[in-house]
């Protein structure tokens, strides 16, 4: 944590504890306290909020999550169902005390969700207190937003982005080619997620054009030419 702090905490705003991986790992609190310390704010992945509230257990995470001295929450349903009024309403309760992400999309490949649904999802979490949405895409990529070949949903994003504002949404991008789609797309700091440790510093350098994905896309029109 130490060493992530000192080489990669100028270019990262949250730090996410994914999935269940809190409740196994050790000097956890230590570990949130350096992060806090070196402004980052901390929470712990939304599967493990689903768990919680499947086994109708709501009141236990909130004292988890708060015994660890996080200052941020993720409320997800990639793995359960959860009737969507009631996800707001964990999102409401939660936004008074907790920055919260909402997460939309599911987890399970092949789970076609409408994208007039996504939009409608996206704007009442919002509405309901939730700081950024993030688009589902899993630590694989080839989920929600992605195809199973981990290509873009092109038309389904261009559709979310004419109705919620860029700046609202966290797009969950742990392939390098969908970092280079996202930055492309919509500019050098575009919000994205489910980055990986190493990846941090390499995926900065995309975002500076410090690499041949992105050379030329920031470079003054006049100094666009073959080498």
């Amino acid at each position: 944590a130490e060493d992530f702090i000192e080489v990669s905490s100028p270019y990262v705003d949250f730090v996410k504890l994914g999935f269940g991986t809190s409740i196994v790992t050790k000097n956890l609190k230590e570990k949130v306290k350096l992060y806090k310390n070196a402004g980052l704010k901390v929470f712990v992945g939304g599967t493990l909020f689903e768990a919680f509230v499947i086994r109708n257990k709501f009141d236990d995470y909130r004292r988890y999550i708060n015994d660890l001295g996080l200052d941020s929450a993720e409320v997800s349903d990639g793995s359960i169902e959860l009737a969507h009024e009631k996800k707001c309403e964990y999102i409401n309760t939660l936004s008074k005390d907790y920055t919260v992400l909402s997460e939309v999309g599911s987890k399970e490949e092949g789970v076609i969700i409408h994208p007039a649904r996504w939009i409608k999802m996206m704007q009442s979490e919002l509405d309901a207190g939730a700081f950024k949405v993030i688009a589902e895409a899993r630590e694989s990529g080839n989920v929600g937003i992605f195809h199973k070949n981990g290509s873009a949903h092109s038309m389904l994003i261009a559709r979310i982005v004419n109705k919620i504002k860029i700046e609202n949404i966290i797009w969950e991008t742990p392939q390098k080619g969908q970092q280079i789609y996202f930055i492309k797309l919509f500019g050098c700091n575009v919000n994205l997620g489910n980055i990986g440790v190493d990846d941090v510093i390499p995926l900065e350098t995309l975002r500076l054009g410090l690499r041949g994905d992105t050379f030329f896309t920031f470079l003054p029109d006049s100094l666009k030419q073959p080498v």
